[in-house]
């Protein structure tokens, strides 16, 4: 009998038993770029059932697992070599820890025992990945392997989300055990794994009490939500919260959809009215940061009181509101939504705050819509923008994602498009990050195969991961790119006289790409679909067109140079 089962067990290495932790996790979908000396752990765990999306840099495919955290709600998992594949893979890691995102950063390291003898792309990866990571482990041996992979997954998703590490050494990859034995470890490193560490806040009934009391004293209150609302699902919630209480509501650039951009108590329209005048603001999955002006006058009033719902205690510390309330924002705005629905109000239609709001919002849309109504050409950003809201608009449920970085592009993009379901944006985010577009694209269409994925690009922004194009095609992702080709950073040559000097003034501005650039034959080079287009009738048939086919094509949008100001909203900081 001994050894009849010595015959059956089977050798399993270190690269069989992380790809055995990741599928026993639920791990199902991995980005990343192979080599030395995880070729094997990619194609080991493809065989147990996780689907590897392999790309041409590092840095797109990390911009892909943070945003695959975002969307699911799971740690987005990147696989990278040793050394410089590690370090590239930081651009991933730090996108997710500073959007709070959930993400895994897995890469190879050269062996231990030539660690500070120049071994092959030998660097001291946890000390390279420290600034930028909650919690990271080294696997010293296979035995580690189980236990350091759960935990890095069990920390990205506690508490606040944020980027993990899990450092594994070629030699541990090459260490071998019995499956039995396999087994056995992965079994017992399951059984205790510290499930306090998933475990969410629960708010105290009496901060519920202290919220709901301010809401209900206030004379022109405002909810304010972001994409951690939209992560926590809290959309029905909100949804609740808003139909029974009147209050108007403003969203965060990727909190826009959770309640439908054309809702009739939304204050987008009227953002700059609605913040500066409200006197509660109960923000909710969102920080009191440069995106919403630290919460601090001239743009809001000086006499405002937030209640400030957050997973972070550190968060709400560092903020200091009025009330603060830790905890996951759709468990929150539930047990606020209970506490006043015990005891009901509601601002209604004819208040005068919400009448304030409603009639700004509505003089705002109707000068904007003058505006668009106009067809310019050569075209400026205001005239496709309003040709691609309508195609976008036309798709129907379920919504396409849309995927937005540049600097006029994704500013005027903001105002113009519009978002009717929750979690169908996607753009620069906390960090102001350009380069994400592709990996971002990759990721949506990865974890929402039934949607459409319409990236709104300037040509800037597109040239950071245009290759990966490629990597549509080779997956037949149905993603749509259009880029806004206006010849360079922000568009033309914008130099003073005074700029124009020195020995090298007959070079391209610092701004200027190739004039005319055809970025759609690119995509045509691997077997996509290609459009040049400069009118309003070519724009709308390439939209209808590509929309319908639902395969990677990329629409080269020929922009004036010099339409727009020099960076959006952001000008003052240039």
């Amino acid at each position: 009998m001994a050894d009849s089962e010595e015959n059956t067990t089977t050798s399993v290495d270190g690269n069989i038993l992380v790809a055995m932790c990741l599928a026993r996790a639920g791990v199902d979908k991995m980005f990343g770029v192979v080599g030395i000396p995880v070729t094997s752990l990619a194609n080991r765990a493809v065989s147990l059932g996780i689907r590897f999306i392999a790309f041409h840099n590092e840095q797109s495919a990390g911009y892909a697992a943070s945003a695959y955290g975002y969307l699911t709600g799971r740690p987005g998992i990147l696989l990278t070599v040793s050394g410089p594949g590690c370090v590239h893979g930081l651009a991933g890691l730090s996108n997710a820890g500073v959007n709070t995102w959930p993400m895994v950063l897995i890469s190879g390291s050269c062996d231990q025992k030539d660690f500070g003898r120049g071994d092959f792309q030998e660097l001291d990866q946890i000390a390279a990945v420290a600034p930028f990571s909650k919690y990271s482990v080294k696997a010293t041996g296979i035995s580690k392997i189980p236990t350091c992979v759960f935990e890095v997954l069990d920390h990205a998703g506690s508490g606040r989300p944020g980027g993990c590490y899990l450092d594994l050494p070629t030699d541990v990859l090459h260490q071998c055990i019995t499956d039995i034995e396999a087994q056995k470890l992965i079994d017992e490193a399951e059984h205790c794994r510290k499930k306090e560490l998933i475990e969410k806040p629960i708010v105290k009934h009496s901060e519920i009490e202290k919220a709901v009391a301010l809401l209900r004293n206030a004379e022109r209150p405002l909810i304010v939500f972001g994409k951690g609302a939209a992560y926590a699902r809290a959309e029905n919630a909100l949804q609740k919260l808003v139909q029974s209480t009147g209050i108007p509501f403003l969203p965060t650039p990727m909190g826009k959809g959770l309640l439908s951009d054309t809702h009739e108590l939304s204050a987008t329209a009227a953002r700059s009215l609605a913040i500066g005048r409200c006197d509660v603001a109960l923000v909710i999955g969102a920080r009191l940061n440069w995106l919403l002006h630290f919460g601090e006058p001239p743009k809001w009033s000086k006499d405002v009181k937030f209640i400030l719902v957050d997973i972070c205690k550190e968060e709400i510390e560092l903020r200091k509101p009025v009330v603060g309330l830790v905890g996951d924002a759709k468990d929150v705005v539930e047990k606020i939504h209970k506490e006043i629905k015990d005891d009901p109000f509601t601002l209604g239609r004819t208040h005068s705050w919400v009448e304030a709001i409603t009639k700004k919002a509505k003089e705002n849309v109707a000068k904007m819509e003058l505006q668009l109504a106009k067809d310019v050409v050569p075209f400026n950003f205001t005239t496709p923008l309003r040709i691609i809201r309508d195609a976008i608009l036309g798709v129907g449920s379920p919504a396409p994602i849309v995927v937005s970085e540049g600097a006029n592009t994704m500013d005027v993009g903001r105002a113009v498009l519009v978002q009717t379901e929750p979690r169908t944006r996607l753009d620069a985010g906390t960090w102001g990050t350009m380069g994400v577009g592709l990996g971002y694209c990759i990721a949506a269409a990865v974890a929402s195969p039934d949607r459409l994925v319409v990236a709104v690009e300037g040509d800037s922004g597109f040239g950071f991961s245009a290759m990966e194009v490629e990597t549509l095609v080779r997956y037949q992702l149905p993603v749509v790119v259009i880029v806004f080709n206006n010849g360079g950073v922000y568009g033309g040559d914008r130099r003073s006289s005074e700029e124009i000097a020195g020995p090298y003034k007959d070079d391209p501005a610092p701004t200027s790409f190739v004039p005319g650039a055809a970025y759609h034959v690119v995509m045509e080079a691997f077997g996509g679909k290609g459009y040049l287009v400069q009118t309003p009738d070519e724009l709308k048939s390439a939209l209808a067109e590509s929309f319908t086919a639902r395969k990677p094509a990329v629409i080269n949008l020929i922009i004036d140079p010099y339409a727009g100001s020099e960076s959006g909203r952001m000008q003052h900081k240039n």
